[in-house]
């Protein structure tokens, strides 16, 4: 969980919560979000930053520095920093404007991201890199970011929603229609939507030829989408991935694999270009994976936050996510989801009123029941959604304050699993705050005799390790090591 108090709004002055939203999963960028979403930063290049090649940047680096702040700040790797500028010099010259510039920024999250500013900022997560399983992979997530911003990508989405919110509000205001005003602007969303849609898959055509012509294997943009649905589908706990709605930005990944497959085999066939698989696993040997412990970890069911020294197991069959906010839980089928997060609260301001200050929905009448949790007080409240049961909590635990919030679709009371999480809240012993330890990426080389499930077991500390090995590294089930060759592990 990367929040800090410092961070978190007063209760009162809080934005009301949306349930939906509030409980909806979190998921990053361009691999999740992408180039555009953000407004065009003026930036400039301090001393510190990475190589950039080019055109310097415009004198306001603030939106930088914010941005970074929300991933996690800078991670500091030099050896894949190297890799990553290197790779992005090699692609700008393969494009139809090598004359164009960027500088590189690594983050320090684990969500697999990365993403493009207009201005030739190019960022990737300390995830990203940890999935990613060799050179051309690590190209083609840069060259597609890339052709967001030699696509003027960004500039032609934001003319796009100006002219939509102006004829909406010229038939509002001007021709004093507000119904049809809203209906156009209601309408300028599903247009947007499949406007950056059909960006995504432009950026990922452009990207493939960009890829090969700068030398690297085309169908490394397909590998790494396979592996990010493969992820993807171990992160929820079930093997199918999600189809978008109307409102997606985003394609559905198998669509992406199916569509860079067949820019890449009008390239040629498979065994064009280069992987540079040994360079780049050497460039990412003992760079961090997982949550960074200043932000809490995760442990199979269990969240642990030494700093905060608080800790909770989710109910058996939730997977637990922790993102910049909060943690969050869902089931395989995504019927019940958690979240668990902190607010601020104002001297004297009752765990009654924390739920009424951060609840946007009606609480049932007489539902509010004060009761203790393993010795720390709590208040507990019901609220009804049209498609949902929610259960609430607000927990005091020393001077900080907690909201533990379950949902499950329908009717169904949550009840039962929501009192066992309840019952789950503890303090962080130092002796346990002591035992824990970041994870890092470490490469091993395979010895004769070594199969998945041998190297898997060396894995510590992650869920379901023979999938995540697999994952990791690019292997399908059943396919046998190599060796010799390198492998990743996840490693305390």
């Amino acid at each position: 969980m990367g929040w800090s108090f410092t961070r978190t709004q007063p209760a009162r002055r809080r934005a009301a919560v949306l349930p939906a939203a509030a409980l909806a999963l979190l998921v990053g960028a361009c691999t999740a979000d992408q180039t555009g979403a953000l407004a065009p930063v003026a930036a400039v290049v301090p001393p510190e930053a990475p190589r950039t090649t080019g055109r310097d940047r415009p004198a306001n680096d603030a939106d930088h520095a914010k941005l970074v702040a929300s991933f996690g700040g800078e991670y500091k790797a030099p050896s894949a920093l190297r890799l990553v500028s290197d790779v992005t010099d090699r692609l700008v010259k393969a494009t139809e404007r090598p004359d164009e510039t960027y500088a590189v920024t690594l983050l320090d999250s684990p969500v697999v991201n990365a993403f493009a500013l207009p201005t030739g900022r190019l960022y990737v997560t300390r995830g990203l890199l940890a999935l990613a399983d060799d050179t051309s992979e690590l190209a083609a997530v840069l060259a597609h970011e890339i052709a967001h911003v030699t696509l003027r990508h960004a500039s032609a989405r934001t003319e796009m929603a100006l002219r939509s919110e102006l004829v909406s509000k010229v038939v509002a205001d001007v021709l004093n229609d507000p119904a049809t005003g809203a209906l156009l602007q209601d309408q300028s969303r599903f247009v947007l939507a499949r406007f950056s849609r059909t960006q995504e898959f432009e950026a990922d055509q452009t990207g493939v030829r960009t890829l090969a012509r700068a030398g690297y294997d085309p169908f490394g943009a397909a590998r790494f989408l396979t592996a990010l649905n493969r992820t993807t589908a171990l992160r929820a706990g079930a093997g199918l991935a999600s189809e978008p709605d109307m409102l997606a930005t985003h394609p559905s990944t198998p669509e992406r694999i199916t569509q860079v497959t067949q820019a890449a085999r009008r390239i040629g066939a498979p065994g064009l270009g280069v992987d540079d698989r040994n360079r780049y696993l050497a460039a990412i040997d003992g760079i961090a994976y997982g949550d960074n412990p200043a932000d809490g970890l995760i442990r199979g069911r269990r969240f642990i936050h030494p700093r905060l020294g608080v800790a909770f197991e989710a109910p058996e069959g939730f997977g637990l996510d922790n993102t910049a906010r909060a943690v969050l839980g869902t089931t395989p089928d995504g019927n019940r989801r958690l979240l668990f997060d902190a607010v601020e609260t104002n001297a004297g301001q009752g765990l009654e009123e924390v739920l009424k200050a951060t609840w946007n929905d009606a609480i049932e009448t007489g539902s509010f029941e004060n009761r203790m949790l393993n010795g720390f007080p709590a208040v507990t409240a019901v609220s009804k959604g049209k498609e949902w049961f929610f259960r609430l909590a607000a927990v005091r635990v020393g001077t900080n304050t907690f909201r533990m919030i379950m949902a499950a679709k329908g009717n169904a009371d949550p009840e039962p699993a929501f009192g066992r999480w309840l019952s789950s809240i503890a303090l962080v012993t130092p002796e346990e705050a002591r035992s824990l330890k970041p994870l890092r990426i470490q490469i091993v080389t395979a010895a004769p005799g070594d199969t998945p499930e041998s190297l898997a077991q060396r894995m510590t500390a992650v869920d379901r390790p023979l999938e995540r090995f697999q994952v990791l590294n690019g292997l399908d089930k059943g396919v046998p090591l190599r060796a010799g060759q390198p492998y990743k592990l996840v490693v305390e």
